[in-house]
C-alpha cells in the first residue's frame, strides 16, 4: 500500500521547492521517503491551487522529464513567516510618541489593507459584503461568521487574526474596526471582545452619526468611515 503523504506536509513541501531551484518526482521520493503515487497525488492537488507549476525539463524521445516549482502564489504560502517582524514594526508604531501622528499612520494603515481587499466586496446590502468578509476571510485561515438574528447583522470574529499582537495590545481592535468599517461601507462597534471576556468579537452595524476613531480612547468607541 502506498504510503502518503500527511496533510500537515505541504507546508515542508512548498520550503522544499523555495530552498532550490525545483525538484523532480525522484528527488521528492527521496526526500519525504513516500511513494512516486504519493508524490503525485500532492503535487497534483498544489499545482490545482496554483502554488505549484510543473515545467518540461527534458526533450526527445520517451516520456518527458518534468522539474516542479512555485509559482508566485506558492513563493508567497512558503515565506509568509513575518511574524517576528510584524511584532516589531507594531511596537515601533505604537511608540511613536505624537499621539496625532502615530493615529494617523495607524488609520491609515487598517485603510491600505481594507483596499488590498475592498476588490472582493460587493454585496448590494450590509448583510451581502458582510457575506463577502466571510467567504474572503475563510480563503485566509481565519474564520468569521454573520448572526442575522436581530434587525441587522453582526460580523464576529471567530479567531483573532492577530492573536499575539491583540493580548499585548488593544489598539489592534480598534485598527480592526477601522478595517471593517472601511471594508464594509458602514461604521461598525466592538459589540463582544475576547479581551474583555466575551466568547468571540463581534461588530455590530453603528447607528447614527458616530466620530472618528481614535486608537488612543476606550474601545467601546464607534467607529466612522473618515
Amino acid at each position: 500500500m502506498d504510503r502518503e503523504l500527511p496533510e500537515s506536509s505541504d507546508r515542508s513541501l512548498l520550503d522544499y521547492l523555495r530552498r532550490g531551484d525545483g525538484a523532480s518526482i525522484t528527488q521528492l521520493e527521496e526526500h519525504f521517503g513516500v511513494t512516486a503515487t504519493a508524490v503525485r497525488q500532492r503535487l497534483t492537488r498544489l499545482m490545482s491551487e496554483g502554488l505549484i507549476q510543473r515545467q518540461i525539463a527534458r526533450h526527445g524521445r520517451g516520456r518527458p522529464s518534468h522539474t516542479y516549482r512555485l509559482t508566485d502564489k506558492g513563493c508567497q504560502a512558503a515565506g509568509t513567516n513575518y511574524g517576528d517582524l510584524a511584532k516589531a514594526l507594531w511596537q515601533e508604531l505604537r511608540a511613536i510618541p505624537d499621539p496625532e501622528v502615530r493615529t494617523g499612520l495607524l488609520s491609515r494603515l487598517a485603510k491600505k489593507l481594507a483596499e488590498q481587499y475592498a476588490g472582493s466586496i460587493d454585496g448590494a446590502d450590509l448583510a451581502e459584503r458582510m457575506q463577502n468578509v466571510v467567504e474572503l476571510m475563510g480563503e485566509r485561515d481565519v474564520p468569521f461568521s454573520i448572526d442575522r438574528s436581530g434587525s441587522l447583522p453582526v460580523l464576529t470574529v471567530l479567531a483573532c487574526p492577530y492573536p499575539t499582537l491583540a493580548e499585548q495590545d488593544r489598539t489592534v481592535c480598534a485598527m480592526e474596526k477601522v478595517f471593517l468599517t472601511e471594508l464594509l461601507g458602514q461604521g461598525v462597534r466592538l459589540s463582544e471582545c475576547r479581551l474583555d471576556g466575551g466568547s468571540c468579537c463581534s461588530f455590530s452595524p453603528s447607528l447614527g452619526a458616530v466620530e472618528p476613531a481614535s486608537f488612543a480612547e476606550p474601545l467601546s468607541q464607534e467607529v466612522a468611515i473618515g
